[in-house]
């Protein structure tokens, strides 16, 4: 896939980042936000450690205070390099000094702080131990739309990735299915993802006949026969920003059932996808999309939400489920993916990822949702 490379992030875009998050804190009621590697660190800061490793490295932020990304000296250097970093103060510690006494020096004393969710707990109790006064809350329970609502630059990039796995599928469904491996399949995919720019892969499920009735499913050493339902799902980073989308194809004419079941699924996608504007609570899209599962009589074989939203990461806030009442806003991104899986016998799942606009939604995958026929 050919298209302009896109325009990185500044320092001025991370400072941005940083500071709305120190906000967001401070308007919870919360002291601060401790970041450990990972995902929320990349976004925040442009940085990604080549190693995590049991050397404490994390970003301190709090509102008023210049962020300050406590790392370790041997990888200081890397760290400077990070698009971020003129945005922040490095605070190296050295081997056989206290890593936790320099972060202590940070924090209140007493305060409640944010923390990731992927921070070691051995980090944790390492600041419990010198702070026996500080309290944290994980970051998805007390700030889960932090990175939720996506400005310009990530929505292009979103749309890049959703585009560039599209390209994959107009790809996929011309190569043979019957007879060949779901993993073969499922290689296919993978080597389509990159060939169309992706830089990461996070997985390609195929499951054909049978294993359609697992949605979580992967790859197999299934042969794929002719007659076979089989849900393609797939999708990782480009430019750093995720894809996600599933079809469900046909090895030869399907049966009226089959059709009948992915005419549903389609219905269903269609509805949760029409519910989505601004204000409307995350889980009226999963009630939209359930509600034409229910009504066809296939409610019980809907067993997972209807969707996830995707950023950095390919899961991420907010989530398309009961329950949820978080109001969509202008800017978030998530999937809308209901499925049928009736077990022992195949499963219909379709999936596109959607964008908030200011008067209802925006797909960002565009391959056809119709039956698919293979070979």
């Amino acid at each position: 896939m050919t298209g302009s490379t896109p325009a990185p992030f500044t320092a001025d875009d991370y400072r941005a980042r940083m500071e709305r998050a120190a906000r967001s804190a401070d308007e919870a009621g919360l002291a601060g936000l401790l970041v450990a590697p990972g995902p929320d660190m990349v976004w925040l800061t442009g940085y990604a450690p080549t190693a995590v490793t049991e050397r404490l490295t994390v970003l301190v932020l709090a509102a008023g205070r210049d962020p300050v990304l406590v790392v370790p000296t041997l990888e200081a250097p890397d760290a400077e390099k990070a698009s971020g970093a003129p945005a922040l103060t490095l605070r190296g510690w050295t081997d056989g000094t206290d890593p936790y006494a320099v972060t202590a020096a940070l924090l209140d004393a007493g305060g409640r702080f944010v923390i990731s969710d992927n921070a070691w707990a051995m980090h944790l109790l390492g600041l419990q131990k010198i702070l026996p006064g500080t309290s944290y809350a994980a970051l998805t329970d007390a700030l889960p739309m932090l990175r939720a609502v996506k400005d310009a630059a990530e929505l292009e990039l979103l749309a890049a990735a959703g585009a560039a796995a599209d390209a994959a599928f107009e790809e996929i469904r011309k190569v043979p299915f019957a007879g060949r491996r779901e993993s073969d399949v499922g290689h296919d995919l993978a080597d389509l993802l990159l060939r169309f720019g992706h830089s990461q892969v996070d997985f390609t499920i195929v499951g054909s006949g049978p294993n359609g009735a697992n949605p979580h499913h992967e790859v197999g050493d299934r042969v794929i026969r002719p007659g076979d339902m089989v849900v393609l799902d797939f999708g990782g980073l480009k430019d750093g920003y995720g894809s996600d989308t599933s079809r469900t194809v046909h090895v030869g004419e399907p049966t009226d059932e089959e059709r009948k079941v992915h005419d549903i699924v389609r219905a269903a996608q269609e509805a949760g996808f029409r519910a989505v504007r601004p204000g409307v609570a995350c889980q009226e899209v999963d009630r939209a999309a359930r509600a034409v599962i229910a009504g066809a009589g296939y409610g019980e074989y809907f067993i997972h939400r209807t969707g996830h939203g995707i950023g950095v990461t390919t899961h991420e806030p907010p989530y398309m489920i009961e329950g949820e009442a978080q109001p969509l806003v202008p800017g978030m991104c998530f999937s809308v993916e209901p499925g049928i899986y009736l077990p022992g016998r195949f499963g219909v799942r379709i999936e596109d990822i959607v964008t908030v606009t200011a008067d209802g939604g925006r797909r960002l995958n565009n391959t056809t949702r119709d039956m698919v026929i293979v070979d």
